[in-house]
């Protein structure tokens, strides 16, 4: 492979990033929103205490 190549897809993310300054803070803030948060531990304690052990096989008939 050629050692300057860049794909079609490199090359329009690249212009795309160039056009669009602000790209890479929207996914940081789309980032934050939706999987950073911050945990309780007292409630993440109490979730964990309340989980019921399943089955070997959960599709058994007593």
């Amino acid at each position: 492979m050629a050692r300057h190549y860049e794909s079609e897809i490199t090359q329009f993310l690249n212009q795309y990033k160039r056009e669009h300054a602000d790209t890479e803070q929207r996914q940081r803030e789309g980032r934050a929103r939706l999987w950073d948060k911050n945990l309780d531990p007292e409630l993440l304690e109490n979730y964990r205490a309340g989980r019921v052990c399943q089955r070997p096989y959960v599709y058994q008939t007593d």
